[in-house]
């Protein structure tokens, strides 16, 4: 028996980069609006048989709206039509975004890796941001977040 061949990116979702940092984000990522986005993405730059292609394999895993993290699974034949479409994404929902790629994995074992490693830098950035103003249970969250990276199957 021979699995699926996939390719696993984990990428960062900038909320509107010209905005003052202090300002809460009138937006939570969500897998579903993520999803959209690309799914807009890919229709707009590859048409109807890039779309279609693509969504055999596409799958949003996980997304972190405290650090906006996000991990996106696309097949091993498609993952580079996926991958130009997430960087042609300049919004979500009507809110500008930029994302980018940090690492693109062919494995879920090293995407889980990589992605604890970049979640534990963003959240140490995120509470010196916050300073005295992060809130007791957004610790408690990020825990539940790192548990959902640990768990991630196929």
């Amino acid at each position: 028996m021979v699995g699926f061949k996939n390719r696993y990116m984990v990428v960062e979702v900038n909320l509107n980069p010209n905005r003052d940092r202090k300002t809460d984000d009138p937006i939570i990522i969500t897998p579903y609006n993520v999803a959209k986005a690309i799914k807009d993405s890919i229709l707009v730059n590859f048409g109807e048989c890039g779309l279609a292609s693509s969504l055999g394999s596409f799958q949003v895993k996980y997304v972190n709206h405290i650090t906006k993290l996000c991990i996106i699974r696309a097949s091993r034949d498609e993952y580079q039509n996926v991958w130009s479409a997430i960087t042609m994404v300049r919004s979500i929902g009507n809110f500008p975004v930029s994302i980018y790629l940090l690492d693109l994995t062919g494995s879920i074992k090293a995407c889980k890796n990589a992605a604890l490693k970049f979640e534990e830098l963003k959240f140490g950035q995120h509470k010196l941001v916050a300073g005295a103003h992060l809130p007791a249970d957004v610790n408690k969250l990020m825990q539940d977040y790192l548990e959902r990276i640990k768990v991630l199957e196929h």
